[in-house]
């Protein structure tokens, strides 16, 4: 299930082959990767546990059930899976209650696709409760769908959150730009067969074919995503 607000008609987008935008949320949009690090740290310290910088890299941006299961293996903790994911996720929930930064042009880039009427949505791993709590920050204006990783049986890397994103919107994946800050998001997105631009957040992200890679989301305007689909980058 998704949530949404009335979704805004693809064809506001004339003049150019995009029909939609879909973007990640942590470390896309807000700067949270090391939020959700820290409190996994946090977390397992308090376990007895030290996690290792390595485990980093192999956590960002995957869902909490994944993320949660290598971690519990990793450390060998005593600790049952879904007493982990509702503790991460009630400790984080806390830690953004004030509010969360945003990354570097993404305000500018949101407001910019608003004017335009460009359809946008916002798909993220992590659960409803958590991206409500985000939408504040971000404006819920600003979206006409959202798909949280709580909420459908499969999230990313499969292509389902994507797939369920541009079905929502009524828009072909294909015609889609969809930005994202880790593999496994750009994996999703792919699969699904969308236009990815990748904003590495922790780890590099390699260019590849359909695939175009940015230092920020300051280098990224409209212009720039219809380039994507038109195959101008």
């Amino acid at each position: 299930m998704t949530s949404s607000i009335p979704a805004v008609d693809a064809r506001s987008a004339a003049g150019s082959a995009l029909q939609a935008v879909l973007l990640d949320m942590d470390g896309t949009l807000v700067d949270t990767e090391g939020f959700w690090w820290d409190v996994e740290v946090a977390v397992f310290a308090e376990l007895g546990h030290q996690l290792l910088e390595e485990y980093r890299q192999v956590v960002v941006g995957g869902p909490m059930t994944r993320s949660a299961s290598f971690l519990i293996q990793a450390t060998g903790a005593k600790i049952a899976l879904t007493e982990l994911t509702v503790l991460l996720n009630m400790r984080f929930a806390e830690m953004i209650g004030q509010g969360v930064p945003l990354m570097p042009g993404a305000r500018r880039l949101l407001a910019e696709l608003a004017a335009h009427g460009v359809p946008t949505a916002l798909v993220s791993a992590s659960h409803r409760h958590i991206i409500d709590r985000v939408l504040v920050t971000l404006g819920a204006e600003n979206f006409a769908l959202t798909v949280a990783g709580d909420e459908i049986a499969r999230t990313k890397p499969h292509p389902d959150p994507y797939l369920e994103a541009a079905a929502g919107l009524g828009v072909d994946p294909a015609r889609c730009a969809v930005i994202e800050d880790t593999m496994t998001g750009v994996a999703a997105a792919e699969a699904a067969g969308c236009r990815v631009l990748a904003v590495p957040s922790v780890a590099p992200i390699p260019p590849a074919a359909g695939r175009t890679v940015v230092g920020s989301l300051e280098e990224v305007d409209l212009t720039f995503l219809r380039g994507l689909i038109t195959g101008m980058h």
